[in-house]
């Protein structure tokens, strides 16, 4: 056998749709976490210097933002071990379906462990998803703020009608009720849309909410692949290319 021959079977052993998901998802966890973040802790600068004059006001706050990103912590390490295993095994059903390794055939714990990964990964995917949505929040907040102090720009010859315009984070439920001011009205509003921490938090915010869709992404492309894995699998061992384990 030449070297181009080995060559070719080795990369016919090689899982590409899992490669391609195992690096879309190190990417989206890695832009959601980092920039996520980071987002978490620019946003509690802001509303301490803008929306609230005293600590017992976004005390709360405080502790979620720095719950979620224990949380975040987490998810990171989570999803890094995950993606190995799953490029594993899709290296093991691979080379199972195309044979290339000599006598390595399909075992029942083999297409066990493969229908489990289906299920985990589908009910990762639909949790994920609720992430994904979730993430879309602080977008949503930030797109509004940013409407608002487009439309005081455009209005600034009209100093009475633009002191109406205002950004209650009360109303989202980012501070209590009798948090003093709780909200940036017009030029003020104007003037924190203008500051460094505003543009990069948004900035942030985007960018850890496009990493949640890439890892929906990878997520949804894992349960394709190794749903089509285990059909594979089930197709070679009714051909009794099978062994008990």
């Amino acid at each position: 056998m030449g070297c181009y021959d080995c060559c070719m079977r080795c990369l016919g052993g090689v899982p590409y749709c899992s490669l391609i998901a195992t690096l879309l998802c190190f990417s989206g966890i890695a832009l959601f976490c980092g920039c996520g973040h980071q987002a978490l802790t620019e946003t509690e600068r802001l509303i301490e210097t803008y929306f609230a004059r005293n600590l017992q006001d976004y005390i709360t706050l405080a502790y979620i933002i720095q719950y979620f990103q224990y949380v975040i912590y987490g998810l990171a390490s989570f999803f890094f071990l995950y993606c190995i295993v799953l490029l594993a095994e899709g290296f093991y059903t691979t080379s199972v379906a195309k044979q290339t390794f000599g006598e390595f055939r399909s075992t029942m714990c083999g297409r066990c462990l493969s229908s489990s990964f289906i299920v985990m990964t589908y009910v990762l995917a639909v949790l994920w998803l609720l992430v994904f949505a979730f993430s879309a929040l602080p977008v949503y907040f930030f797109y509004n703020m940013d409407a608002t102090c487009h439309t005081i720009d455009v209005l600034t010859e009209t100093p009475a009608s633009i002191n109406q315009l205002c950004v209650d984070a009360r109303q989202y439920g980012l501070l209590p009720w009798n948090a003093v001011p709780g909200k940036a009205c017009g030029v003020t509003l104007s003037n924190v849309c203008k500051t460094r921490e505003y543009q990069m938090t948004y900035d942030l915010y985007i960018a850890a909410f496009a990493g949640a869709g890439i890892t929906l992404l990878a997520l949804l492309t894992y349960t394709v692949s190794t749903t089509y894995n285990f059909a594979i699998l089930r197709h070679l061992g009714r051909k009794g290319i099978s062994a008990r384990c």
